[in-house]
């Protein structure tokens, strides 16, 4: 049964912190900018468009939903608790900070329905963290994530690339050091330099260099297939394309793609394919139609390169975590290991 979101985007004007790469307003004197009100017209149409014959959550995004108070954080829950009694959603999802975890909020959490929790690391890295206004340590990090996680709830992590003070070791350590969370879900966002942000004054300062779009999936080749090996599944990769993202003048630079996932999925066979064309001089390949795209590549990238080496046969009888190569059977377990293997020897 296909799951949807029901997303309610709120926003913390409370927020006692300062992210660089955040723009959340902040109004003296009100919390967020989602009535009681708006919030039941936001769940009434979504379940008219809805697929009737579907798993449906309300997910609290935006901002840091357990560091509004207590009271309003139950009057949300209350509200969707009707739609969960009435059989019309089946639980609620929240993104949240990791310094605003506690046994009060957890277990009023877990009165009201709420199933999984994703908390915005964005770095393990100390360093990175104070550099980027994020007022928490690892080991705060790692008293949160124990916490939620013996309340039973999924525990999401959200991991940013290209911050303040990173580099690709400490990315991809701090993608190492996620293990011991044992997060269930994950994503993966490249940082972008978005208007009105710390950020974008540290970029036109020259104190901030963005990540090119090649940079960002190179950065994040490596995390990915170690995220995916370790069964914690993957559920973003790259901001979603929102209008209120893609605007003229929203983004002032960084790695954006509304694509990014696919191109990450590209670079992996990409370098794969290119291991075995270097030994063997060509790329007879079989595969199941539902990858054709991630073996050719975006724009047909990987087939132009290794042309006229390279031919494609769809062969059904494969595996979605299979392919051949001139003859050869691999997984996709064998491609992602010697992709993360690879970087782990260079960098760690």
């Amino acid at each position: 049964m296909k799951h949807y979101n029901i997303p309610v985007f709120i926003s913390h004007f409370g927020c006692p912190n300062a992210c660089v790469f955040c723009n959340q307003k902040k109004i003296n004197g009100r919390e967020t900018d989602v009535s009681l009100d708006d919030l039941k017209n936001i769940i009434d149409s979504y379940l008219k468009t809805l697929p009737k014959n579907s798993i449906k959550q309300v997910a609290f995004f935006g901002g840091t939903f357990t560091g509004i108070s207590m009271n309003l954080q139950k009057e949300y829950l209350e509200v969707v608790k009707k739609y969960i009694d009435n059989n019309d959603v089946e639980g609620v999802r929240i993104s949240t900070r990791p310094e605003c975890i506690d046994d009060e909020i957890l277990t009023q959490l877990k009165k009201y329905g709420v199933k999984t929790i994703e908390l915005g690391i964005q770095s393990l890295d100390d360093k990175v963290l104070k550099a980027t206004g994020r007022n928490y340590t690892y080991d705060i990090v790692k008293k949160s994530c124990d916490l939620i996680k013996s309340y039973g709830f999924e525990l999401g992590v959200q991991l940013m690339i290209g911050l303040p003070k990173s580099d690709y070791k400490s990315d991809l350590q701090s993608a190492i050091k996620s293990l011991e969370l044992n997060p269930d879900i994950a994503r993966i966002y490249p940082t972008l330099v978005i208007k009105g942000t710390e950020l974008e004054l540290m970029y036109k300062k020259n104190l901030y260099q963005s990540l090119s779009v090649e940079e960002a999936v190179d950065r994040t080749v490596p995390i990915y297939s170690l995220l995916e090996l370790k069964n914690i599944n993957v559920i973003r990769v790259g901001l979603q394309p929102a209008e209120d993202l893609t605007a003229d003048g929203v983004i002032i630079s960084g790695p954006f793609h509304p694509a990014f996932r696919d191109l990450v999925e590209n670079k992996i066979y990409f370098n794969f394919l290119s291991k075995i064309y270097k030994k063997e001089k060509k790329l007879d390949i079989e595969v199941n139609e539902r990858n054709v795209s991630k073996i050719v590549g975006q724009k047909a990238i990987n087939k132009k390169t290794f042309y006229p080496n390279f031919k494609i046969l769809i062969n059904n009888n494969l595996d979605l975590d299979e392919l051949k190569i001139n003859s050869k059977k691999y997984t996709r377990k064998e491609i992602l290991e010697g992709e993360f293997n690879e970087k782990i020897s260079d960098f760690i």
